[in-house]
């Protein structure tokens, strides 16, 4: 900045001529004054200010000084009158626009604070994790881009005053960026119904009660006896209490002095036992314990009767308003051109099936029967192992399902994870742990074909399967296993009839001939070849978990490796920058074993970053690029709650994408074939979605949760010999509990009659919007009571080494001059920020900005933004890294008719969020006019170019300087903030050694802006 000349101001007291070096203390000699003539001049003058003035002044003559020496009032000696604002800190008038430096609305306000006390603060690593990196220079060379144009920075146009910040969008608006069926789709959903009578009462059969009065008759045994008290069994509500927190959360062991204290009626865990044993009805049905022979060897089955289960779920009063009965057909527009796929009643399949079932039973109430299974561990170091078999109903939510505590999902057996040892051949051995997982399945599965064929009469609430296809092969079409690699996927798909015949000869001399034939294993009697309406070839679905996360995105890491080379790509994700959506790997990723699928699914959030200006030609960059790119977005599009067919195709459009740029690892010698069973079945996610609902409806996340209820808390409750006994045991008196719960609950509440569930429509609408909120809800911000920081001295917030704010009192001048006079012409804020004097040397400081949806999400945090500096300890060691995050800012209002995906809005880095002290409210501005309770410092990148790059589909930013080389900088409401972004620096070949994830937003030149931190910027910003 340009020398400036400005003169030391003194204050005077119109009434007693009085000069004061400091404006505080001409408010306090008026204060204190018994000078009539003083008080009434302090009175006029404060009246005066409220209207926008300034203290009367004196200005002797003073020697000049530079523009850079004018900081806050603190770096001043207490005897030394404060330094107006003289200078424009972005520069000449000429060299920015109402863009770079945004203006303010007096209309503003803040969010209300929260209900919480204080913040917390979080440590963090204080360092990253040391280790060996390859040899790297200790400057960045600047590497030639393919499109340099989109590193300039095309100034916006001209205009003489700053555009006002808006406030964030309501609630209730529908994301600018969102897709179009999906705006559509919250605004109004357009149902087809199927018809009939499906669901609806059986004529001429006699009235039943509800679910809660059957439960009651069962609780006192008999219709002659007299109704029990609330509390059943137990004499009072503490007693009750007490034994539902013993067998849900407690622990198992007695304590004689607390029974005693509390005069229970049970004194220790054998007599609550007793108590739930024989006094609790049990809704769901007990285990049985069956054997099944294998090579003279027998094994336990521990299985439920599968028709009960059914039973249970879909007459579990607490389901009774979720049921579905019948399919539907959900559009997003008026014409029904925009189908929409979300739950399984929306899907083709119930479609179809409701068809052909109609034909013979009019008015059948289909319920669809999802299984799966998976194998779990107990332990790590004993190898004990389960194998659960869990079960749902279609006609539930998949809300419902996929939460364990809405007892949605039924554990109906535990199959036997035998390795048949004893059986000394190894191929008979395999063929014998085929048959005996079929064989378990079939007892299992007893009573699903006469449901099927004949149909059973059931009461509401208010009144991977194993095909036996060859290993790397495809199981649902005809693909070979030398053509999985190949797209599009010409192949038919499997002929389950074909199939079914084959296996049905067994006993045939040519039956081995025949299965081969058929391309599929000689098993003796599959448990579905009998199923009616059952094609177990269709009924494969796509597993995000396993499938997508643990298989195709767990093998395109290990290329990427290869590619980039582990210690570049370690080095890469250690120095990422810090976000709240985004794990911090601080040791990298090339060495980690055992890898979740949830970390699986955070290394997808930023893999894309770590592959950009590496040391190939451009060609194999761009392709590296896109190919990566074309995985990792269909990870995310096929997480969609709900698919309309604009997304569909899209989803298509990102494998396409893959398969045209995968020629990329053969290139770098990586592959020499991509016939890999998990990647081919990337080719069927569509047609399954169109047949049962978008993937959340399947996949086994929501299964791998139950193994924790269901299998490891219940081995942790056994003895660990014979365990399954035990814990099928377990199992029937937590869930007697459960209910007996839900039971108590209706009793409490008055008895209230069942909802009516006769608007399905409405309830469907419901869903539909619940789904969509899940990935694009708006967000609100949460702040806390108290600041983090009381009181933090101006100089410490403009330091470099703390809150780097350097140019802070200056932008909070420009601020109050735009906040009181938003007309005020642009070329004129900095001769009116002269005249600002802060009267205060200190602030209160809040180092984070908290982001919730109290409607969906209740009080968790969705989304924060920290700011806050290095802390050192007593012994001088860094205790926190210094972390200062990256947010996305409306600016103005988004034109009207705009296709701009960022319209208004701008990338800034929040350095500090405080609050003006009210002493300084009464002086800085009208009392008219009172500014939001809490303002944030940022530094601005530049404004976003037309297009994004092509490779990444992310858009370049660059830290927006003015011509002295200084940050562009704005103070605005934190209301205008509208969440953290994650950026992507731009590496260059070799990472620099003296970059870490603390510094990287300082020292990389240029960014890109990331599409995946999380599932809802995806969805705004793809």
């Amino acid at each position: 900045m340009a020398p400036n000349t400005t003169a030391r101001s003194s204050f005077v007291c119109a009434a007693c001529d009085k000069d004061f070096q400091r404006e505080n203390n001409l408010r306090q000699h008026w204060m204190k004054t018994r000078d009539a003539a003083c008080v009434a001049v302090g009175a006029s003058v404060k009246a005066h200010l409220r209207q926008g003035a300034h203290l009367p002044r004196q200005n002797p003559p003073s020697p000049s000084r530079s523009s850079s020496s004018h900081h806050s009032s603190s770096q001043l000696p207490d005897k030394q009158s404060p330094q107006p604002f003289a200078g424009d800190i972005f520069g000449a008038s000429s060299n920015y626009s109402e863009e770079d430096f945004p203006g303010l609305d007096k209309e503003h306000t803040s969010e209300p604070p929260s209900d919480s006390d204080s913040e917390e603060n979080d440590a963090g690593d204080a360092s990253t994790q040391p280790g060996w990196e390859p040899p790297r220079r200790t400057t960045m060379e600047e590497v030639p881009d393919e499109d340099d144009k989109m590193d300039v920075d095309i100034p916006p146009p001209r205009v003489s005053t700053p555009p006002p910040l808006q406030p964030p969008p309501a609630p209730q608006q529908v994301p600018d960026t969102a897709d179009p069926a999906a705006k559509a789709c919250l605004a109004s959903v357009h149902i087809t119904h199927f018809g009939g009578k499906a669901g609806a009462p059986i004529p001429d059969t006699p009235v039943t009660p509800n679910a809660y009065l059957l439960y009651e008759a069962a609780l006192r045994g008999g219709t002659d006896k007299p109704r029990p008290g609330k509390y059943g069994p137990f004499s009072s509500e503490m007693q009750w209490k007490i034994a539902e927190w013993a067998k849900l959360d407690g622990p198992s062991a007695s304590c004689s002095r607390v029974t005693e204290r509390l005069d229970l009626s049970f004194k220790n865990t054998t007599q609550l036992n007793d108590i739930i044993d024989k006094k609790l009805p049990c809704l769901r049905p007990k285990f049985i314990s069956e054997e099944i022979v294998i090579a003279d060897r027998s094994f336990d089955v521990y299985r439920r009767d599968i028709i009960a289960c059914v039973r249970a779920l879909y007459g579990d009063p607490k389901h009774n308003e979720y049921l579905c009965f019948a399919p539907e057909r959900h559009y997003a527009d008026e014409d029904k051109t925009q189908r929409l796929h979300h739950d399984f009643h929306t899907g083709r399949w119930w479609w179809d099936t409701q068809k052909a079932v109609e034909e013979k039973t009019p008015g059948a109430t289909i319920i669809p029967v999802i299984l799966s299974s998976d194998k779990t561990q107990f332990t790590l170091f004993r190898n004990k192992t389960a194998y659960p078999v869990y079960l749902t109903i279609g006609n539930l939510p998949k809300d419902i399902r996929r939460k364990p505590s809405r007892m949605g999902q039924v554990l109906v057996a535990y199959i036997p994870t035998t390795k048949l040892e004893h059986i000394k051949n190894k191929e008979s051995r395999r063929r014998s742990m085929c048959n005996l997982f079929h064989a378990c399945m079939r007892r299992i599965l007893i009573g699903l074909k006469e449901a099927g064929i004949s149909g059973v009469v059931m009461r509401s609430g208010d009144g991977v399967l194993v095909t036996c296809t060859y290993t790397g092969e495809s199981p649902v079409c005809e693909c070979p296993p030398d053509a999985l690699g190949e797209f599009p996927c010409m192949h038919n798909p499997r002929n389950f009839q074909a199939a079914v015949e084959a296996l049905g000869s067994i006993g045939a001399p040519d039956w081995g001939t025949r299965c081969a034939n058929a391309n599929i294993k000689p098993v003796q009697h599959p448990f579905w070849e009998d199923l009616p309406y059952v094609d177990v070839f269709r009924s494969i679905t796509p597993d995000i978990l396993h499938q997508l996360l643990q298989g195709v995105v767990k093998h395109l890491i290990g290329w990427i490796t290869e590619a980039v080379g582990a210690d570049e790509l370690d080095a890469r994700v250690r120095r990422l920058p810090l976000n709240h959506a985004i794990r911090p790997f601080l040791k990298g990723i090339s060495s980690l074993s055992r890898v979740s699928g949830m970390e699986h699914k955070q290394i997808c959030s930023f893999l894309l970053s770590v592959i950009g200006d590496l040391p190939h030609t451009s060609a194999i960059t761009y392709s590296l690029m896109r190919a990566t790119r074309g995985i990792i977005d269909f990870t995310y599009l096929s997480r969609y709650p709900v698919h309309s067919v604009e997304t569909l195709k899209e989803l298509e459009a990102c494998l396409t994408e893959f398969h045209n740029n995968k020629h990329v690892f053969l290139d770098l010698g990586i592959r020499d074939n991509f016939n890999i069973s998990k990647l081919h079945f990337l080719n069927h996610y569509v047609r399954a979605i169109k047949l049962y609902g978008t993937a959340d409806n399947y996949n086994t996340e929501a299964t791998e949760r139950l193994h924790i209820d269901f299998a490891k808390d219940a081995y942790r409750a056994t003895n660990r010999k014979d365990e399954f006994k035990q814990m099928t045991k377990w199992l029937e008196r937590r869930e007697k509990i459960i209910a007996f719960g839900h039971y108590v609950e209706w009793r409490c509440n008055g008895e209230p009659p069942f909802p009516s569930t006769s608007s399905r429509e409405a309830l469907a609408k419901t869903h539909i919007r619940i789904s969509f909120e899940d990935v694009s809800c708006p967000y609100k911000i949460k702040m806390t009571k108290r600041p983090s920081e009381k009181s933090v001295l101006l100089d410490t917030i403009e330091s470099p080494s703390g809150y780097g704010a350097t140019l802070f009192t200056v932008a909070l001048a420009c601020f109050i001059v735009q906040f009181c006079n938003p007309t005020l012409p642009h070329a004129h804020v900095d001769e009116a920020a002269h005249n600002i004097v802060l009267p205060f040397r200190r602030l209160p400081v809040f180092h984070h900005i908290k982001f919730v949806n109290t409607t969906f999400f209740g009080s968790e945090t969705l989304d924060s933004i920290h700011a806050y500096p290095r802390t050192i300890g007593k012994t001088g060691k860094v205790t926190r890294l210094s972390r200062f995050d990256t947010a996305m800012i409306r600016v103005r209002p988004a034109a009207i008719g705009s296709t701009r995906k960022f319209d208004g809005l701008r990338v800034g880095r929040v350095r500090v969020v405080f609050s003006i002290p009210p002493r300084g409210l009464e002086t800085l501005f009208p009392i008219n006019m009172q500014p939001p309770e809490h303002l944030a410092y940022v530094e601005w990148f530049s404004t976003f170019a037309a297009h994004p790059e092509a490779a990444s589909g992310m858009y370049r930013l660059k830290r927006q300087l003015a011509g002295d080389g200084s940050p562009l900088v704005s103070v605005l409401p934190v209301s205008v903030i509208q969440s953290s972004v994650h950026l992507f620096p731009k590496w260059g070949q070799t990472v620099p050694v003296d970059w870490t994830n603390e510094n990287i937003l300082d020292r990389s030149s240029a960014f890109l802006l990331s599409n995946y931190k999380d599932q809802r910027t995806f969805f705004e910003y793809h």
